[in-house]
């Protein structure tokens, strides 16, 4: 089609490429507990799993290049009463993960120097913790660090509150008080507001250090739970839920005005299976993983409108997903994002997320500047009412295997290095379909005039009339008879001085004019180059001729039609005149008929007008 539109995106064509067997971490046990959280959390160097452990809870802590399938017996992270029900990785520091329990404790562990699963001893030592948090007093579901502010934990409990601890002196600083439990949170990119969905179905903004809600509004209507995130250093917010109905729904609300989702809600599908969403700042993609099921789907942020992009597929469901940050993927590979799926609560699968490049250079375009692992501000700055967003760092730095380099937060790549020039050149293969297309020419304009059509009905006739070009029937297909009705000019001249009939054929060898129908010859080696060349003087000539009687025959035709109508209608008036003149008969021979004559006589005089009345119908 002209004219069809195709949206330019350096990720449209971004692909899930998932991992064999031997590469995924296998031979688990992962906890079958039913709290809603995403059993694992990804950093650059662990990958942390709930544990399904007896005698307490517990959590594993697996190293990323210890693949496949892993030993009998391994050192876990023991310490809680009751089953971990959530973990969370420190955004500043690769060793340090926090802990959340059924037992209604946070604990901070330290991921020992060197560590590994693959020991010598026959029973490897457990993991202890390194801090104790104590203040909730029901069940803690959910865990996470600030992203700016350095050891700053959110902690969201069953008894209805977030408790904000510094970690650095092991007390809650802050509390914020719901109404019911709450389902999901997330921390915007420089910390200073926090977004939480909770099962009284609100959306809520706080704005932590006021330990007040800045904003607080009805969100998804479904009684199941739904899920936010905040979407980087935007203004915006994410969020999955469900409708009345049960079906899945994505949303985009304005921080600054979230009285109802932009847009309204859109629905995903029917799945029961909560969706779970995850935001990629680098690439301004959601991925949304349900739960229950083993899709992915991703969308790109845009306009205000989420692009759907495509969709990773596979027959494996997943309970819990983690993505790592983008400091960790391997940019040789072209690869924007990796994410951790678990696998039948046996094994852990990493599936890379892949712009499909042929260049082995740094692709500047598809790699902005990233987080990296020096805060923004310390936890007593941030107490103190400090905002501030933590330095990024340039992944060409790392390319080569170099030290991170810091760049301003407001870095964009130049636009003088080749992988930025490499997207032009596909936009401007995008308008070749428009050439391509291009058959608008062949599209029928404005709609022809009277004049046209009599012209083009004088020419099919012609087809008809000549019994000599019958020879070209073989070759004159409706493509082949499309370009007669264009050279009208010809026809219509000819029917101009058709008015003198006998003098116009005389007088028509003559001007060497287009003939609408080329010679059989001619037409059967190439038909394109006879309509291309009407000036040739040795074909044209017979076809006026031909034009002409047979234009004059057709108006012959025409008149005769023309002399029998009015006949006919005459006709036919003078029989409307006599049945007129009948009808009026046959009233007045029912007024006369009274009420002495018999009845025979009446049926039969009646029976006897009603056949002289279909006699002159007929």
């Amino acid at each position: 089609m002209a004219g069809r539109f195709v949206r330019s995106s350096k990720y449209r064509h971004v692909f899930g490429r998932g991992s064999k067997k031997e590469q995924c971490y296998d031979n688990l046990r992962i906890s079958k507990n039913a709290w809603d959280t995403n059993l694992i959390k990804a950093n650059p160097q662990y990958v942390s799993v709930n544990w399904e452990a007896s005698g307490g809870g517990a959590f594993a802590v697996i190293p990323i290049n210890e693949r496949g399938r892993l030993p009998e017996q391994i050192p876990l992270f023991r310490g809680h009463t009751a089953a971990v029900l959530d973990t969370d990785w420190s955004p500043f520091n690769d060793s340090l993960i926090a802990s959340a329990s059924d037992d209604g404790k946070v604990f901070i562990w330290k991921v020992p120097e060197g560590f590994s699963l693959h020991t010598d001893a026959e029973e490897p030592a457990d993991v202890a913790p390194a801090a104790r948090l104590s203040g909730h007093m029901r069940k803690v579901g959910h865990v996470l660090f600030n992203p700016a502010a350095e050891n700053i934990l959110a902690s969201a409990s069953g008894d209805y509150t977030i408790k904000l601890w510094d970690v650095d002196a092991g007390a809650a600083r802050l509390t914020l008080k719901h109404n019911d439990i709450v389902q999901s949170l997330s921390w915007s990119a420089d910390g200073s507001l926090l977004t939480t969905t909770s099962r009284d179905k609100k959306l809520r903004v706080w704005d932590v250090r006021q330990e007040r809600p800045a904003q607080e509004v009805p969100g998804h209507p479904g009684a199941k739970n739904s899920r936010a995130v905040w979407m980087g250093e935007h203004d915006r917010i994410a969020t999955t839920g469900f409708s009345r109905m049960s079906d899945r729904q994505l949303g985009l609300w304005d921080v600054r005005a979230p009285k109802e989702p932009i847009g309204g809600f859109t629905i995903l599908d029917s799945i029961s299976g909560v969706c779970m969403p995850f935001w990629d700042d680098g690439t301004q993609c959601l991925y949304l993983a349900g739960k229950g099921d083993g899709n992915i789907r991703y969308y790109e942020y845009e306009n205000d409108k989420f692009e759907y992009l495509s969709e990773y597929k596979s027959p494996d469901p997943q309970r819990g997903i983690a993505f790592m940050p983008k400091r960790g993927i391997n940019l040789h590979e072209n690869e924007v994002l990796r994410c951790f799926k678990t696998v039948n609560d046996s094994y852990i699968e990493p599936i890379s997320f892949i712009v499909p490049r042929r260049s082995e250079m740094f692709q500047s375009d598809i790699y902005p500047p990233t987080n990296g692992i020096k805060p923004g501000t310390t936890s007593s700055e941030w107490l103190g009412g400090k905002t501030a967003l933590p330095p990024k760092i340039s992944l060409e730095s790392v390319y080569e295997g170099g030290a991170p380099e810091e760049v301003a937060s407001d870095y964009k790549p130049p636009a003088a290095s080749a992988p930025i020039q490499s997207p032009p050149p596909t936009k401007t293969e995008a308008p070749k379909p428009e050439p391509v297309a291009a058959p608008a020419p062949v599209r029928s304009g404005p709609p022809p005039a009277m004049k046209d059509n009599q012209a083009s009905l004088a020419s099919q006739a012609s087809r008809f009339a000549d019994k000599d070009e019958e020879e070209s029937d073989n070759e004159s297909s409706s493509f082949e008879e499309v370009p007669k009705p264009v050279e009208r000019p010809s026809v219509t001249a000819t029917r101009q001085e058709e008015k003198t009939r006998g003098p116009a054929i005389a007088t028509e060898p003559q001007p060497p004019k287009p003939a609408p129908a080329p010679a059989a010859a001619p037409a059967k080696s190439s038909p394109a180059p006879a309509q291309s060349t009407p000036a040739a003087t040795s074909t044209p000539a017979p076809a006026p001729s031909a034009a002409s009687a047979a234009a004059a025959g057709i108006k012959d035709y025409l008149s005769d039609i023309k002399a029998t109508l009015q006949q006919q209608s005459k006709v036919l008036s003078d029989q409307s005149d006599q049945i007129a003149l009948l009808m009026r008969e046959v009233s007045t021979l029912k007024a006369k008929v009274g009420p002495s004559s018999s009845d025979r006589e009446k049926d039969e005089r009646i029976r006897q007008l009603e056949l002289e009345l279909e006699e002159a119908r007929s």
